[in-house]
């Protein structure tokens, strides 16, 4: 039987959560398979099954499992089409979610600055990548994105696996699960190199996502500002 630390300040549910995380993050429980059910994990761990159900219910509302009436419990796979471009609020005329296609990508290492320190949590100077990509929707640019993220947790990171469309499935390559995101909208002018890429005349109105994306200890894991001149696209905020 596996136990759970009794003696520990954080609530015994959010134990039982780390403890079935990590059987995800190690692949004991792999994409899309089932998961022991509530009456199960409790006898394993020796707790109520009121403790279980609100790890679970946790667990499914950072979308790392799915509840399917009559079926029981999966875990989801981080890279399927729907998870891999859930942090992106753009959608297409047709009202589809979008992420692009990567017209160009730069990967670049250098120390953390100020801004990106802050933003990410290091300390002032700790090395980061640096990814600048052209995102194109229908072979037309919509968007230019400044990314960055700590090489601590990307160690080794080359330019064909820095090209990846999604912070989602480069982070899962990475064995690191994502849960949220925090995204500022506002508006910026073109600057000379952003007008060119996006073909749009200097100075245009383009608008500006100032995104951080979190990872499952609720540390931030990349921190990206886009800027977007979206044409037929629009974005698209759900507020519940």
């Amino acid at each position: 039987m596996t136990t759970v630390g009794r003696f520990s300040t954080r609530p015994l549910y959010l134990q039982v959560k780390d403890m079935l995380v990590q059987r995800i993050v190690g692949a004991t429980w792999k994409p899309g398979a089932a998961i022991p059910n509530e009456i199960e994990l409790s006898r394993e761990l020796g707790i109520s099954v009121g403790t279980v159900r609100k790890a679970l219910d946790e667990m499914e509302s950072e979308r790392l499992i799915s509840r399917r009436q009559g079926r029981g419990t999966f875990v989801i796979d981080q890279t399927s089409d729907e998870c891999a471009i859930r942090f992106s609020n753009i959608r297409n005329a047709e009202g589809v979610r979008i992420s692009g296609d990567i017209q160009r990508c730069e990967l670049v290492s250098a120390p953390s600055n100020e801004d990106e320190a802050l933003m990410l949590q290091l300390r002032p100077g700790e090395p980061v990548f640096r990814i600048n990509r052209v995102r194109t929707h229908k072979d037309t640019p919509f968007m230019v994105e400044e990314s960055t993220i700590p090489q601590s947790r990307f160690a080794g990171l080359t330019q064909e696996a820095a090209i990846s469309p999604s912070i989602v499935v480069l982070a899962h390559h990475y064995g690191v699960l994502l849960t949220r995101a925090e995204e500022k909208v506002s508006v910026t002018a073109a600057s000379a190199d952003a007008a060119e890429d996006l073909k749009v005349a200097e100075g245009t109105p383009l608008m500006k996502l100032d995104c951080v994306v979190f990872a499952i200890d609720g540390r931030p894991i990349e921190w990206r500002v886009g800027r977007c001149y979206l044409r037929d696209n629009y974005y698209l905020a759900e507020v519940k």
